[in-house]
């Protein structure tokens, strides 16, 4: 039988207060921190939605396997399960543990790199096209048309345009350094890849012998879309699932930080022992050992647990479903958001919300100000702010869409923790033509949206 309420497969042991606070506190608060809701403190919010990175509640196994780590400098236990967990998952023979993903993406795509190299991605994610950009490359976005529209039901608009893929692989030749797949498809939207669009993706790559990265950080929730919504995989584990998807690729990068379900941790895996010799070279110089990389042994205990949990058939119905539960409530409202809702996180179309304050205010910034405002709910931009670039007169160049991500961190919050954010969105409704617009006065070059400053016009 069906029943409508969202149950959290979990009973909750131990508890971390939230620091209640008013409008008015809020509103200093906010000042204090030049109008960034990532140069707030911690304290100072309410529900916190910034991300999904880092921020999961680790099990009552995770906890546990965490006091049985070893911290050997070299060939530690703790490796030893770690690198089992992520070679049987990946099918990779070749494990390089990181700190987090961008540590990853720093050792492959900066060995890779370089000027006249050229990286293609459904939608590079902010520190992907920093690093790549920072080595000197071009990085295209080519997501699939369907991605345009985000009223209509399309269930994989994560997915790569194939045809735009052949013609830039036919333009570049030799200079693409890689192809990377995100999933899911996080700056846009979240929403899920199509096992079919992965193997189409795949056989150019070989046809055109072009290295194929699966940028791997949520697949398991990616998993649970194309059992879901892609037929042939119906009686298909996610584990397996997954797994299909990592056969085709020629490594993978991942932050275990999402959907290894752990505070701190990442990994690069390789199938092609020269290359990995490169990359195993610069892990030495720039995180540590080959084998524990950036991490502890408890680090990666926990990383081992989490990438079995992660596919437990409840907890993904339960993850799944209650992110689409925040979605179709803010549907209902008529917020306008990416429609279907990805699996990490609800994406609220801001230019839509607020069409009278222009791009160049950045209106993703605005509702993100606003959200933290009025209900001490901290979310961040991913629109101009994030993607903007500058022309050669300092114009800007805006980003694709102006949106603002909803993370939903994973075992976090409770049902009746989203129906106060569903409250929240409706007093942004009532009080939107209020909003103002902003004016950034202090930016760094790379990945500004971390410590932009922004007074509000």
């Amino acid at each position: 039988m069906a029943f409508k309420t969202i149950i959290e497969p979990f009973r909750i042991k131990t508890v971390e207060p939230l620091k209640m606070s008013t409008v008015a506190e809020r509103r200093k608060y906010l000042k204090a921190a030049h109008y960034n809701p990532f140069l707030l403190h911690s304290s100072q919010v309410i529900i916190d939605m910034l991300t999904d990175s880092g921020t999961s509640a680790m099990s009552q196994n995770q906890w546990a396997a965490i006091m049985q780590a070893d911290e050997s400098y070299a060939g530690a236990q703790s490796w030893e399960r770690f690198y089992s967990e992520v070679s049987d998952l990946t099918g990779c023979e070749f494990v390089l543990p990181t700190h987090q993903g961008r540590a990853a993406e720093r050792i492959l795509y900066g060995y890779l790199g370089g000027k006249g190299k050229v990286f293609i991605s459904n939608t590079h994610f902010d520190t992907t096209r920093a690093n790549i950009e920072f080595s000197g490359a071009e990085a295209f976005d080519i997501p699939c048309r369907e991605s345009e529209d985000f009223d209509s039901d399309y269930p994989f608009k994560g997915n790569m345009d194939v045809n735009r893929l052949e013609k830039l692989l036919k333009q570049h030749k030799k200079n693409v350094a890689a192809v990377i797949m995100t999933v899911t498809n996080n700056s846009g939207g979240g929403q899920p890849v199509s096992m079919a669009n992965m193997e189409a993706v795949a056989a150019l790559c070989k046809k055109y012998k072009v290295l194929l990265i699966l940028d791997c950080c949520r697949i398991a929730e990616n998993a649970w879309f194309i059992r879901h919504k892609e037929k042939g995989y119906a009686d298909k584990s996610y584990r397996a699932i997954a797994k299909k998807m990592f056969d085709m690729a020629d490594g993978s990068i991942m932050s275990a930080k999402k959907d290894a379900l752990v505070n701190m941790g990442g990994f690069l895996t390789l199938r092609d022992k020269k290359l990995a010799d490169a990359c195993m070279g610069l892990l030495i110089i720039t995180e540590g050992f080959s084998t524990y990389g950036g991490l502890s042994g408890r680090d990666m205990e926990a990383v081992a647990v989490g990438l079995r949990e992660v596919f437990d058939d409840d907890y993904l119905n339960y993850r799944i479903k209650s992110t689409s539960y925040l979605g179709d409530h803010l549907r209902a409202l008529d917020i306008p958001i990416m429609y279907p809702t990805g699996g990490h996180a609800v994406y609220v179309d801001a230019a839509k919300l607020y069409p009278h304050i222009p791009v160049h205010q950045y209106p993703g910034q605005a509702l993100a100000c606003a959200l933290y405002t009025l209900g001490g709910v901290r979310c961040v931009e991913i629109g101009s702010v994030m993607f903007g670039k500058y022309d050669a007169k300092k114009k800007l160049i805006p980003a694709r869409h102006e949106l603002v991500r909803l993370a939903i961190p994973r075992r976090v919050y409770t049902q009746s923790h989203i129906d106060y954010v569903v409250e929240v969105f409706q007093e942004v409704r009532r009080t939107r033509e209020k909003a103002k617009g902003l004016k950034i006065v202090y930016e760094q070059p790379f990945l500004r949206h971390f410590t932009a400053k922004f007074v509000e016009l």
